[in-house]
């Protein structure tokens, strides 16, 4: 299923043929400012954003990598186990770009809703820890990818192209492992984050009820309350992220359970299927550069990093000029 949704995404014309090439600045300039950590962000948050980013770089760049064989016919590219190692990348890096998301709400989770652990758990050096091993884990679950293909041709003793083993699809090892792949992205983390969110909202609810009573506040009223604005604005980041990964994600969670629950055959999809397969596929594709949009839309500081680093061209070059005309 993994290889049809990869095929799909990044065939010529495909639901991915013009959104790769926007992802990948957006995703460098998302990078560039969230490194700098001047967007009024705390150090831990901020890794897990530019972690975020990374990842879905790194499966833009494979994807096109990946899509290279089309404009190229012949490349080294096809070569194998070279298109092999391309395909265990993307794959890695798909993956890696989901459970980032998860890590972030966890993360975010832990700071709103568990005061305890927030002090030891929140902080810059357990990020990168969470990261690192969030990262590598997803590496190695998808090494096996790497050998469910086989050379579709020999020319002059050189090896060239990819093909699915059949055995994929009928030894039970195989069998299992794309079951388990299937539920570990997106199945496990769309659940994980729809579960961290409701017990967010819960505890966000009941935790402002308290405040207000303890501090006495009336309808009418306008006190400000500095701890409550700082769990609204963690909040506002932390839902519009998470909201925009369960979005994007619904579809191919939906096509999972017709496929695979329901018993469907893709090989007998109707029209209505059929589109909501590739509504999917279109989406997982959004989703790759749909962050860098709520950086700018949920964090003042963000914009103001991104219209800074706008406006320093042009003012070099008119500093240029005034220079050499004077």
């Amino acid at each position: 299923m993994k290889q049809k949704i990869l095929e799909s995404v990044n065939r010529p014309g495909g639901n991915g043929e013009k959104g790769n090439a926007f992802n990948i600045p957006v995703n460098i300039v998302a990078i560039a400012i969230l490194s700098r950590g001047k967007c009024g962000l705390s150090t831990c948050t901020t890794r897990y954003l530019v972690a975020m980013a990374a990842a879905d770089l790194t499966a833009v760049v494979t994807a096109l990598f990946t899509r290279a064989k089309y404009y190229f016919p012949g490349s080294f590219l096809e070569t194998y186990p070279l298109c092999s190692i391309i395909f265990v990348l993307q794959c890695a890096s798909r993956d890696c770009s989901v459970w980032l998301t998860v890590t972030f709400t966890f993360d975010r989770f832990v700071a709103i809703c568990c005061q305890k652990l927030k002090a030891g758990y929140c902080t810059g050096r357990t990020a990168a820890l969470v990261l690192a091993t969030t990262s590598t884990l997803m590496c190695l679950k998808n090494i096996p990818f790497y050998f469910i293909h086989n050379p579709r041709e020999i020319i002059n003793g050189v090896l060239w192209f990819c093909k699915l083993n059949p055995a994929y699809y009928i030894e039970y090892q195989w069998v299992s492992f794309d079951q388990f792949d299937k539920s570990l992205t997106p199945l496990i983390p769309f659940a994980l984050i729809l579960v961290l969110n409701t017990l967010t909202v819960r505890h966000i609810l009941a935790a402002s009820r308290v405040r207000k009573g303890l501090r006495g506040q009336r309808k009418g009223e306008n006190c400000s309350d500095p701890e409550m604005e700082s769990r609204r604005r963690s909040a506002i980041l932390l839902f519009t992220i998470s909201g925009s990964f369960i979005i994007l994600w619904l579809a191919t969670v939906v096509n999972f359970f017709k496929y695979n629950v329901g018993g469907t055959d893709p090989n007998s999809y109707a029209d209505s299927e059929f589109i909501l397969e590739e509504l999917g596929y279109m989406l997982q594709n959004l989703s790759l550069c749909t962050n860098t949009f709520i950086y700018g839309v949920t964090q003042s500081k963000f914009r103001e990093q991104f219209i800074a680093a706008v406006k320093w061209p042009v003012i070099t070059i008119v500093r240029f000029i005034r220079r050499h005309n004077t």
